[in-house]
């Protein structure tokens, strides 16, 4: 995450929707229904997550809005957190809405393009100018920040029974680090890896002794969000 350059945040979108739209581009039905990193979520049900979110990203850009922001990159994260009855609902949509989708070719094909006018759109707007989603204000830089961070933590997500997917970008993975760092207000033990990070940061994997160690009293307020 690039707090000094405008333009950053916008590379950092591109760069993790082209590694989640490699990782997505060749599978075929039958991997669809392999299971993910996300309680309940097969490849498929994923995949129409992420579409919704790209979606969710092109009505943000185009409406701007005067008031102040309420969120930043770091800040967004906050309202976000696993366990919750708003998560349990957001899986059961997830997978109601993605089963209509009877051919896994004509969802990938939507994300893929969905995807890339999202990039388009990024690369195109004031990262300065006020956006609403989700109920918040943040600046386009902020949101389109945001988005990288979720893409890659999805795309680890996506891939845990595809090993020979594309990884993350390393652009997403440094700006889910930052984040993380940001929320938890220091830096993670500086031996833990990017992809280890966002696992046990945001619950997908519990925090061993020796993380727990390294952590002290910190290690109580993981996961940071999920």
């Amino acid at each position: 995450m690039n707090t000094t350059d405008p333009a950053g945040p916008a590379r950092a979108l591109r760069a993790s929707y082209g590694a989640a739209s490699a990782a997505v581009a060749d599978l075929d039905d039958e991997e669809s229904w392999l299971p993910t990193g996300c309680t309940g979520w097969a490849v498929r049900d994923l995949v129409f997550h992420c579409l919704q979110d790209a979606q969710r990203a092109l009505v943000a850009l185009h409406t701007p809005v005067r008031e102040p922001a309420d969120r930043d990159a770091v800040t967004y994260w906050q309202d976000w957190q696993p366990g919750t009855t708003g998560a349990a609902n957001g899986r059961r949509w997830v997978r109601v809405n993605g089963s209509m989708f009877l051919d896994f070719g004509q969802l990938r094909g939507l994300y893929l393009e969905t995807l890339a006018a999202t990039v388009h759109a990024a690369e195109a707007a004031d990262p300065a100018q006020r956006v609403a989603t989700q109920g918040h204000v943040l600046t386009a830089g902020d949101l389109l920040t945001t988005l990288a961070v979720e893409a890659t933590v999805h795309h680890l997500d996506l891939t845990v029974r595809l090993p020979r997917a594309p990884k993350p970008a390393p652009e997403g993975l440094t700006a889910v680090r930052a984040t993380l760092d940001g929320l938890l207000g220091r830096p993670a033990p500086p031996d833990w890896t990017d992809e280890h990070y966002a696992r046990v940061g945001t619950g997908r994997a519990p925090l061993t002794g020796a993380d727990r160690a390294a952590l002290g009293t910190t290690a109580d307020r993981f996961p940071l969000f999920g």
